[in-house]
């Protein structure tokens, strides 16, 4: 391997935190010097992230408070993987969970990983098309409202700082690419 310069090798691994949702794994690594370190990080199942895109161009998004940061965000559906659960099923429970809506069309887009330095949590990001309303089905304690916006206001809120979610940022950017065809998928 190429990169075997650059690895570092597991010595042992212990399970530092075992919450509800997160759980925190602090393992003792061997770096490439051969010198050894601590590395602490968070493990996640995976996540889906939906860019629903209604036909004329606008799409569905949400404000949701999120405890961590104490303020209201606006970004695109998403959800956490069950044990078990294929990342399209997820997609598609989660989009009519949260705001109601199906959709006939699902393309995969790419995979991204949000936290490289601290969290081996990845979201599949899907774009959704089709989309016929229905009645969300939100989890018990979960409150969200849902609003449309066009793909240049999205860009505008990122610009102004109004949308700083990196997996809105990132489904934007796309969005973006590929309604101006330059990116096909």
């Amino acid at each position: 391997m190429k990169d075997m310069h650059l690895k570092e090798t597991k010595i042992e691994s212990k399970l530092a935190y075992d919450g509800h949702f997160l759980k925190v794994r602090r393992d003792d690594v061997c770096l490439p010097d051969g010198k050894t370190a601590i590395r602490e990080y968070i493990t996640h199942p995976g996540a889906v992230v939906i860019l629903p895109l209604f036909d004329d161009g606008t799409v569905l998004v949400e404000r949701q408070f999120r405890y961590p940061l104490n303020q209201v965000f606006i970004e695109f559906p998403a959800g956490k993987i069950d044990q078990g659960e294929e990342p399209l099923a997820c997609a598609k429970r989660e989009l009519l969970e949260e705001t109601g809506y199906t959709a006939i069309d699902w393309k995969f887009i790419c995979t991204i990983h949000n936290a490289i330095a601290y969290s081996d949590e990845h979201l599949d990001i899907f774009v959704a098309r089709g989309l016929t309303a229905g009645k969300s089905q939100l989890d018990d304690g979960e409150f969200l409202e849902t609003l449309t916006a066009s793909v240049d206001e999205m860009l505008t809120w990122i610009r102004e700082g109004k949308i700083t979610d990196v997996k809105t940022v990132i489904g934007t950017f796309w969005l973006e690419k590929i309604m101006t065809g330059q990116w096909t998928f």
